[in-house]
């Protein structure tokens, strides 16, 4: 098996002094495209958008949504105006809100770009455990094409067994950047690509925290796919579906396991075999590919599976 170097980037923005200046700095910044609002009535206004049919006039939005009754129409087109200035996912088309379809989900997965990656972490829960490495391969048409790799200084203690797991030590992000410091560079590498991760979903909480703090109120708005999900459903013959398991199915070289970069590039590795496994079950496209790994009458009563494995 071939030996693959990984290479740092190199982040040429100078150290901020401190992790508040930094936040206090970025929080001015607009949202990027593939961030959206966590408000809640955002959230609700996405609900009810949807029960309509992905069009309602903001008198609805603003009766409904903001619990203001029988508004005056052009209080309520202000009111919502102003509601969904902040989520890429909404937008006013006259007196309406309506829903705006980015088309993500007709995406054929022979087209689509996926961005697989992988998180270290100084714990399982977020908060108060925080990242310290983050390792992701970007995937088009069955082949890797970019890679990103950085450490993070976590601002907080490396507990020791997670530095006998990871031998990632305090010594070695103290001059890490933070990753309010990275956030901007890992957001244009991610763009518009479906995100892939081993256990995605303790990726993602610690991904979208992470965001949160700089980005106050946002989260991703990227879909997501599970490789365990992926291989429970394709790879049956296996004993469990933990990431170093399924690397010795595919006879791939877990040389550096617990370290972002070598079990991102593993991973997008499993799910380029994955991906043809999909097609050759008739699924081609982004959101068939979703539903067929999420599908909950699969999953019922199976263990949780450590996020440390």
């Amino acid at each position: 098996m071939p030996q693959y170097q990984f290479i740092h980037l190199a982040f040429e923005t100078p150290r901020k002094l401190n992790s508040e200046a930094n936040f206090a700095k970025l929080s001015h910044v607009p949202p990027y495209p593939n961030l959206i609002s966590e408000s809640l009535l955002i959230s609700e206004t996405v609900t009810l958008l949807r029960s309509f049919g992905g069009r309602a006039s903001a008198v609805s939005v603003v009766d409904f949504v903001m619990k203001i009754r029988r508004p005056d129409r052009e209080l309520a087109i202000s009111l919502a105006e102003e509601l969904i200035s902040a989520d890429p996912r909404l937008q006013l088309n006259g007196e309406y809100v309506e829903l705006v379809s980015d088309g993500s989900e007709e995406r054929e997965l022979a087209e689509t770009e996926f961005v697989v990656f992988d998180l270290e972490t100084t714990g399982s829960k977020t908060p108060p455990s925080r990242i310290t490495e983050i390792g992701a391969y970007k995937v088009l048409g069955g082949e890797v094409i970019d890679k990103f790799h950085t450490l993070v200084n976590p601002e907080m203690h490396i507990p020791e067994f997670i530095t006998r797991l990871t031998r990632i030590s305090d010594e070695m992000v103290r001059e890490a950047p933070l990753f309010a410091d990275v956030v901007d560079d890992f957001l244009q590498f991610i763009g518009d690509a479906v995100l892939v991760a081993h256990n995605s979903g303790f990726d993602m909480r610690f991904l979208n925290y992470e965001i949160g703090r700089v980005f106050a109120g946002h989260r991703l708005r990227n879909q997501c796919l599970c490789t365990v999900q992926l291989s429970r459903r394709l790879i049956t013959d296996i004993p469990n579906h933990k990431l170093k398991t399924v690397a010795e199915y595919y006879c791939l070289d877990l040389v550096d396991h617990h370290r972002a970069a070598a079990d991102a590039y593993a991973t997008a590795h499993i799910f380029i075999d994955l991906v043809s496994r999909l097609h050759d079950q008739g699924i081609s496209n982004v959101a068939a590919a979703c539903d067929y790994a999420s599908r909950k009458n699969f999953y019922a009563r199976r263990p949780r599976s450590n996020p440390f494995e």
